[in-house]
């Protein structure tokens, strides 16, 4: 099992104020009265209009630093979060309890809304499966998928705890698991599990982003994620598998190295949103059903009850269930590593790119294709590594010689690079494509932002779906490659403020 695989190896790097480096919490400062610092998931930035109304009645403001829950649950581990924040509000804490040294600086656990997984699927589709959406099992959806008449995408279990919690509701429901998945369970389920995620056509490190990849492209017949989230998206219905999901309850959580005052102020804020009045708030906003049984839930969140499936019983049987999924059940990816080696990558630079790429190799799947493309006035190398199942360090120590060779001259030839990158890749339809494209200045040689925009608006089939994630680095234009990301259907990351190594890693999830 390579890094990343307990799930939890390096941090997410996110686009906001509110975020952190990798492996290292932002030094949110000490804070004020009525101030609380909160480690929360990243989905729970559509909270911040109902956390300011509770502001207004309590008098807690919330300062909030968002990242994927099972990367807060590795940084609690290590005691990163020890006086750094006061509070932790995930998706879930179910993996948080796999973990005993996670678990023990959790003193208090309260649940302030609900989500489960669910399925959100194109009416057309339904009809043309016959479907009753009240009775579909995961037994149903995985036999479409095995006839070619179903097509989905979903978010990565290693980085995201939607993606995370529906692998579990479909193994489960798959094994026919009566209770907490073994990893006999998860032996039975892996020729169902390898069949089912046939189907999976797009991926994406959070739900926003695959949202959005889903309304950009339409190429899927539907999306695996919260209800929340499918709830927001125009055109789906909502089916809930009548034998069984993981729900997420978002509970807000004291840290043991808190003072007293401080959780006391954690409780008022647990109690203040799950008041009446702000869970309607919330149910109606943000598509979350209320925990407090006065209150309905939101017009449109189907009222009868579904299983609810247990999360693992041990870590062994979750990073069993990943492993898996990384390595064998998923297709495979495909990146061309477009690289920067001007002469302004001279030095500091060019040593911080080294690092970043060679930490990243041990991050790589099995079957997974990585191809770097480093770049000056034009394009100096195309090498392509395999990494395969029967002798992955052949390929890994491959890319690190590579890696390791990088020098810098020359000008910035950001679009003629790309163009070949896209030529690199053809029309490949059964891996998981992209292109990572990483820059510490602006392009001053070759084809123009003009020529690209051209080049890309030509292309077709599935190379016109191939996306662009753009790493700030250096003087790198902001505005360039913000137009790369929205042209392409990418996603820009910022290494400027963070770590070169954590703006990487967090890309993984999307490829």
């Amino acid at each position: 099992m390579r890094r990343r695989l307990a799930v939890v190896a390096g941090l997410a790097v996110l686009l906001t104020a509110c975020t952190v480096p990798k492996d290292e919490p932002k030094d949110r400062g000490a804070p004020g009265p009525g101030t609380l610092r909160v480690l929360a998931s990243s989905e729970l930035s559509d909270m911040a209009p109902i956390l300011d109304q509770v502001r207004k009645s309590t008098g807690i403001t919330v300062r909030p630093t968002y990242m994927g829950t099972l990367d807060a649950v590795d940084l609690l581990a290590k005691g990163k979060v020890d006086g750094a924040y006061d509070a932790l509000w995930l998706s879930s804490d179910d993996y948080l309890r796999l973990r005993p040294d996670a678990a023990s600086k959790v003193v208090s656990e309260t649940p302030v809304m609900s989500s489960p997984v669910a399925i959100g699927v194109k009416p057309r589709t339904i009809s043309a499966l016959h479907w009753d959406p009240e009775r579909v099992t995961w037994s149903q959806v995985e036999q479409a998928v095995q006839d070619g008449r179903l097509t989905y995408g979903m978010t990565d279990p290693a980085r995201s705890n939607s993606g995370f919690s529906t692998l579990i509701s479909v193994a489960s429901g798959l094994s026919g698991a009566q209770s907490a998945l073994t990893e006999a369970d998860v032996a039975k389920a892996t020729p169902k599990l390898k069949q089912f995620f046939k189907g999976q056509k797009l991926t994406s490190g959070s739900s926003g982003w695959l949202a959005t990849a889903y309304t950009r492209r339409g190429g899927v017949d539907a999306l695996l994620n919260y209800e929340s989230v499918l709830k927001g998206i125009r055109g789906l219905t909502v089916i809930r598998p009548r034998d069984g999901v993981v729900t997420a309850d978002y509970p807000l959580s004291s840290l043991a190295s808190t003072s007293p005052g401080t959780r006391d102020d954690v409780r008022r804020l647990a109690d203040a949103l799950r008041t009446p009045a702000v869970q309607r708030l919330i149910t109606e906003r943000t598509h979350r059903r209320p925990v407090v049984a006065s209150v309905r839930a939101a017009a449109g969140l189907d009222p009868s009850r579904r299983r609810e499936l247990p999360f693992p019983g041990t870590r062994s049987v979750a990073d069993r269930l990943l492993d898996a999924y990384e390595n064998k059940l998923r297709r495979p990816s495909r990146t061309v590593y477009v690289l920067d080696t001007s002469g302004s990558m001279e030095g500091d630079r060019l040593a911080r790119l080294k690092k970043a790429l060679t930490d990243l190799t041990g991050d790589f799947r099995d079957r997974e294709e990585v191809t770097l493309m480093p770049f000056g006035s034009q394009v100096k190398s195309v090498r392509t590594h395999v990494v395969s199942p029967a002798d992955p360090q052949r390929g890994l120590g491959a890319i690190r010689a590579d890696t390791s060779a990088l020098h810098a001259d020359g000008d910035t030839a950001i679009y003629t690079s790309l163009e070949k990158a896209y030529g690199q890749l053809g029309d490949d339809r059964d891996t998981f494509t992209s292109i990572v494209l990483m820059t510490d200045g602006e392009n001053t040689s070759g084809a123009e932002a003009g020529d690209f925009d051209g080049f890309y608006h030509r292309l077709t089939g599935h190379q016109r779906d191939i996306p662009v994630f753009p790493i700030l680095f250096g003087d790198s234009d902001q505005a360039e490659l913000e137009h790369i990301a929205d042209l392409t259907g990418g996603r820009l990351f910022d290494a400027r403020k963070g770590s070169l190594d954590g703006a990487f890693e967090e890309i993984r999830g999307y490829q």
